[in-house]
């Protein structure tokens, strides 16, 4: 059997129960065509790059599959009949992730905040480490004379 990543978009006024139950139905079909899913993650909801279906976000959800295609090319069938899903994506694999996927692994430093505890980070405009003193350079004074700033003055 074959190996699979799928993610699958539902639409963002179905709730987070009802995503789940969709996963499950879909999981189902797999199982029943003699494959199985060791592993669902559910992202959450994020924001879509463009309008899918008049939606600006999207629930999205991680399937690893391993099955035969004729039980993910039903699975997909199903998909493009259900309404509540807007896009979703089937990729061979050679081996299955282990442990949690980049998404979550984001998702955690992210609710932990190491962006902010590392050295050199903070906001994206903190570009770290001190520049120096400024440069001496002249400068007009307001009757047009020149003066010198920094160390010299």
């Amino acid at each position: 059997m074959a190996l699979y990543e799928h993610v699958l978009l539902a639409r963002q006024d179905v709730s987070a129960q009802q995503v789940e139950t969709l996963v499950e139905t879909f999981k189902g079909i797999i199982e029943a065509n003699g494959g199985s899913v060791p592993k669902v993650e559910y992202w959450g909801v994020k924001s879509l790059g463009y309008r899918i279906k008049k939606n600006r976000k999207a629930h999205y959800s991680l399937l690893n599959i391993d099955a035969p295609s004729a039980a993910v090319l039903e699975m997909e069938r199903q998909m493009r009949i259900n309404e509540d899903v807007l896009r979703f994506l089937t990729i061979r694999v050679e081996e299955l992730e282990e442990g949690q996927s980049a998404m979550l692994q984001k998702r955690d430093r992210d609710d932990r905040g190491d962006r902010f505890d590392r050295p050199g980070g903070g906001d994206r405009f903190d570009r770290g480490g001190d520049r120096g003193p400024r440069r001496d350079r002249p400068r007009r004074d307001d009757e047009g004379t020149e003066t010198t700033t920094g160390a010299e003055a």
